[in-house]
């Protein structure tokens, strides 16, 4: 059963009556019930899509991009959600109020989603067969084995390789590559006429993002159906939109065919995340510094084990035999795809991981040391961690979470005197010093991860592991932290070991770069060597995907 006649095998499609349009929602308005208050996330959307069509909503984190988006298929948590006032309309009819009988025709047959983060979309509990069948039995009239089928023919559609060995793996087993492409095979599987994809790329490798778009192109172009882009990334949007959408506070501030936008915006707001791209680092490193960090055949392996007693029968070489050198003042980017090894290797030289292999901080050998002998190096290298609202405790005040590492290396302060450190930390990351006494939930994500700065800040270090600190961040706040490490670097003098899988942030701020793969370097240098002339094809493919995805000349995505 192919892809082009599943529709005419087991029923399904249409098209729009004529002289009306796919999608077309009108003066949407959202509202959430907060306690006493009302507060108004979307207030007089109107916008529309044809079939075949591809429309991008872009906007900062909060800006109502993907509320509109659950809108559409009823999905936001009523009765706190509601819709004070709009239309929704597919294929002519009303979805807004429709009933939950008509809501479920449509619900993953005529419109599909693709939700921002595959892990907690995917029931952990199911297979990846059951996971995509489910639809197919809910929406088709098909037997088992039509519907297993179906399943291989979409994932190898959506290039999971050998896919008869996937069909019983669970999402945990998967790569995030592999579980965003597992999520698109479910929201294809009844070849729907819209498919709503709300940020579908922000967690996953560049290499794997320009695999997904490059999918999502083909397919589209294959099936003839309407995609509901929703993105902060505007590059995205230049190679695969045909109109966009710029939301702000509710609203669309601007809207028009995408090459024009992008040309020529009108709006403030439009011009400014236009602006808001990591520009490359210009000036130089303190050159005849002192070696900081340095590691020489580092290994981190973690066991495998099986049969009845547990047994060890291989290792997992996360990390395998890397030697690098750090210079004081310096940033050196390490870069990779998940599952190389850079988080691995940022924990296991600040020996929060165990490992083989010479640790030299400045000058002194940290393998062998005990917990005692440690603990005064502790407050000269510091972490800054990937999530930060993951990595705040939400039962501690910011100034409880900020003055831990003085309550541990500086007993002897007093209470007054650390809370005006804690102060001084906020207000050199950009935060007001009055707000020392509230939670991490009532933060944005930029704020909470000056928060985790200030963190590391504190103790005054000499090095500091930023692990992924701009990943889960919209690009004007990626922009402003970026600044503020530039800054705070200056400032103090501080060396940074960055791991990123963004080659654009890497650029705006690192000397030196490592590239690695399944745990070993296999390239490295200066920035500019590794990014503007790759000699390894691993490392060219990085760059590539980050920098040189285009559109040719009939508009199809290459990667």
């Amino acid at each position: 059963m192919s892809v082009v006649d599943f529709q005419a095998r087991v029923g399904g499609g249409g098209a729009p009556a004529a002289g009306t349009h796919l999608l077309e929602v009108k003066d949407l308005a959202v509202s959430f019930r907060i306690g006493r208050r009302t507060i108004e996330a979307v207030r007089g959307v109107s916008f529309h899509i044809d079939k075949g069509e591809t429309i991008a909503v872009v906007g900062e984190s909060g800006s109502g991009k993907s509320v509109t988006a659950l809108s559409i298929l009823q999905l936001l948590p009523y009765p706190k959600a509601f819709h004070p006032a709009g239309s929704i309309k597919f294929n002519g009819q009303e979805l807004l109020g429709a009933p939950d009988r008509e809501l479920r025709k449509i619900r993953g047959d005529k419109i599909s989603m693709i939700f921002q983060e595959p892990m907690t979309s995917l029931n952990p509990l199911h297979t990846i067969e059951k996971q995509i069948s489910e639809t197919l039995f809910l929406h088709r009239n098909v037997t088992k084995a039509q519907a297993r089928a179906r399943v291989l023919e979409l994932l190898n559609l959506v290039g999971i390789k050998e896919p008869e060995k996937r069909l019983e793996s669970f999402p945990h087993t998967l790569s995030g590559g592999q579980r965003q492409r597992v999520m698109i095979a479910m929201a294809l599987a009844n070849e729907p006429d819209l498919l709503i994809a709300d940020e579908p790329t922000t967690a996953v490798d560049v290499t794997i993002q320009a695999q997904i778009l490059k999918l999502l192109d083909e397919i589209q172009r294959r099936m003839g159906m309407a995609i509901l882009f929703i993105t902060h990334e505007l590059g995205i949007v230049r190679k695969l939109a045909n109109r966009t959408y710029v939301m702000h506070q509710g609203r669309f501030v601007e809207e028009g065919p995408t090459a024009a936008l992008f040309k020529s915006p009108r709006h403030e707001y439009t011009r400014m995340l236009l602006a808001s791209e990591p520009k490359p680092r210009r000036d130089k490193p303190p050159e005849g510094t002192p070696v900081i960090l340095q590691t020489s055949a580092l290994k981190v392996h973690f066991p495998r084990k099986g049969g009845l007693f547990g047994r060890t029968f291989d290792y997992v070489r996360a990390v395998d035999g890397v030697s690098m050198t750090v210079r004081a003042g310096h940033t050196l980017g390490v870069v990779g795809e998940s599952g190389s090894g850079k988080t691995t290797l940022g924990l296991a030289v600040l020996r929060l991981l165990r490992s083989e292999g010479s640790i030299q901080f400045s000058g002194k050998e940290l393998q062998g040391l005990g917990f005692n002998e440690l603990r005064p190096m502790r407050r000269e290298m510091q972490i800054v961690f990937q999530d930060p609202y993951g990595s705040l405790s939400p039962r501690l005040s910011v100034a409880q979470i900020i003055e831990e590492g003085l309550v541990v290396h500086n007993k002897d302060m007093t209470w007054d005197q650390r809370r005006a450190v804690v102060a001084e930390a906020m207000r050199e990351v950009g935060l007001d010093p009055s707000a020392m006494d509230r939670y991490p939930h009532e933060f944005s994500g930029g704020q909470r991860q000056r928060i985790s700065i200030a963190r590391a800040l504190v103790l005054k270090p000499r090095l500091i592991v930023l692990d992924e600190p701009t990943s889960a961040l919209d690009r004007t706040v990626q922009v402003q932290i970026l600044d503020l490490l530039r800054d705070l670097r200056e400032r103090h003098g501080l060396t940074y070991l960055f791991i990123s899988h963004d080659l654009k942030v890497v650029r705006s701020i690192a000397d030196h770069v490592i590239v690695m793969r399944d745990g070993v370097i296999v390239e490295q240098g200066s920035v500019d060597e590794v990014l503007d002339r790759p000699r390894t094809a691993y490392a060219a493919a990085l760059v590539k995907a980050a920098f040189e995805l285009v559109a040719d000349e009939s508009g199809a995505v290459r990667a």
